[in-house]
């Protein structure tokens, strides 16, 4: 499977009714009501792709609501509502006992309600579980941060560390950047996405869904304890946030930054197409840009 082939084929036959002002291929759809967005986004699991099987049920529970509270993080937004659907070959009562009550911990983490879903079975033979969650979420009206909102001189900031991210079990301990992103919203961007399927491959969703090239600093991206710049541009599942600021406001954002995350510039857009490095190198030829789904 060729998923980006693939998505690019289907995703222009759906029909979206005129209310939906971002429909698929931004971090989350966007649904425009009388006062405010709602913003949806779903996504899933499958074992031996997003998680190992000898990982505990309360941490893969835990991973796939955070990596779609990751989404809501991306448009600025806060969630509210989750739904669940499960299949799973398992006969031992205890490993869902366990998945639900990590599920319920990590969504009262953060004030989220799982209102529904459905738990089906799976062939004995093969994989273990299937698992995949809706989250809802609301942002003011007009002020979701899309891909599409970039402008040329911006600046992109990064929250965080890049790479190594499956050794480190990062993938599974992360922590969602909901706060950042909502103060970024408020303040000071209105493009932004995470980083899921690699730190490069995202940076040019950026660009290409506002048109403009990129030039990226590869020797300012932050990297995680026992990553190289290569795992940090493209190993992905970092669920960090990659956001555009004008250079006006940059200072303004250094200088107001209270969490602790930390906060790196890392490059800039500019009028054209196509990802750089700031020595000229065509960044998409010759290195492995992101995560792909694709059949062996």
């Amino acid at each position: 499977m060729k998923e980006i082939e693939i998505l690019n084929k289907i995703l222009p036959i759906f029909q979206q009714r005129p209310e939906i002002s971002t429909g698929p291929g931004d971090d989350c759809a966007v649904i425009d009501l009388d006062e405010t967005c709602l913003l949806a986004a779903v996504d899933q699991l499958a074992e031996g792709i997003h998680y190992y099987p000898n990982i505990a049920p309360e941490r893969i529970a835990a991973k796939l609501l955070k990596r779609n509270l990751s989404d809501i993080a991306a448009m600025g937004g806060v969630p509210t509502y989750a739904l669940l659907a499960l299949a799973s070959n398992r006969s031992d009562d205890q490993w869902f006992n366990k998945f639900y009550q990590g599920l319920e911990k990590e969504a009262r983490r953060w004030d989220v309600s799982i209102c529904g879903g459905d738990l089906s079975s799976l062939p004995a033979e093969g994989v273990k579980d299937v698992m995949s969650l809706t989250i809802l979420g609301f942002c003011p009206l007009g002020r979701a941060c899309l891909r599409a909102n970039a402008k040329p001189g911006d600046l992109l900031y990064a929250t965080g560390f890049f790479g190594n991210s499956l050794h480190s079990e990062h993938h599974l301990d992360f922590t969602p950047r909901l706060p950042e992103g909502k103060f970024l919203a408020k303040n000071f961007s209105s493009a932004m996405i995470d980083v899921s399927d690699g730190l490069l491959l995202d940076a040019s969703r950026i660009a290409k869904a506002s048109s403009l090239a990129l030039i990226l600093d590869l020797s300012a991206i932050p990297l995680r304890s026992g990553a190289d710049i290569n795992s940090a541009l493209s190993d992905g599942e970092d669920y960090e946030l990659l956001f555009t600021v004008s250079p006006t406001f940059s200072e303004v954002l250094e200088r107001n930054w209270n969490f602790e995350t930390k906060l790196t510039r890392i490059g800039q857009f500019e009028s054209g197409a196509g990802v750089t490095s700031s020595d000229g190198r065509n960044l998409l030829k010759g290195l492995k840009t992101g995560y792909e789904h694709h059949n062996n």
